[in-house]
């Protein structure tokens, strides 16, 4: 066998290798709960009807904590909207592979609640991602951020 069809052999091994170990479904903490579901663009819309309630929301996963897996932010079911899930360094441990797949989690939204200075800073600093000028001094009034406390998440394979 020449050199060409051994490489090609096996990068086709890892390749089937690695899907099937990143393809499964996985599940932390408890079971999710589909019967307490609201779409995420209901949630932030009127977010504190929801607060300290279990609910369960559903999405792909855009991003995983890259240092200790304790956090993924979860796309909504409307565009440039997400919601991030956050959990005790070392509760939950979200590989990094989990990025792009579907998920269902359940917990409890909360809010924090952010000063006028981290107000400030925070929507700046969305503006600057989106590529928006922002006058910080045009910002007068607080806000907060919100994020769910699971107690269990499936990831989809």
């Amino acid at each position: 066998m020449n050199i060409i069809k051994k490489l090609s052999l096996l990068v086709f091994s890892l390749a089937a290798v690695s899907a099937s170990v990143f393809a499964e479904e996985l599940s932390f903490g408890k079971a999710v709960n589909e019967a307490v579901k609201v779409n995420i663009s209901t949630l932030l819309a009127s977010p504190e009807q929801y607060l300290e309630k279990e609910i369960t929301i559903s999405g792909t996963i855009v991003g995983v904590c890259s240092h200790q897996g304790c956090w993924v932010d979860i796309a909504s079911d409307a565009k440039f909207e997400k919601l991030r899930i956050k959990v005790r360094d070392g509760e939950m441990v979200f590989p990094i592979h989990v990025k792009g797949r579907q998920a269902l989690a359940t917990g409890k939204l909360t809010a924090i609640e952010l000063n006028l200075e981290q107000t400030k800073k925070h929507k700046t600093e969305l503006a600057k991602r989106r590529g928006e000028k922002i006058e910080p001094e045009s910002i007068n009034e607080t806000m907060s951020i919100y994020q769910l406390t699971p107690v269990g998440i499936k990831v989809l394979d």
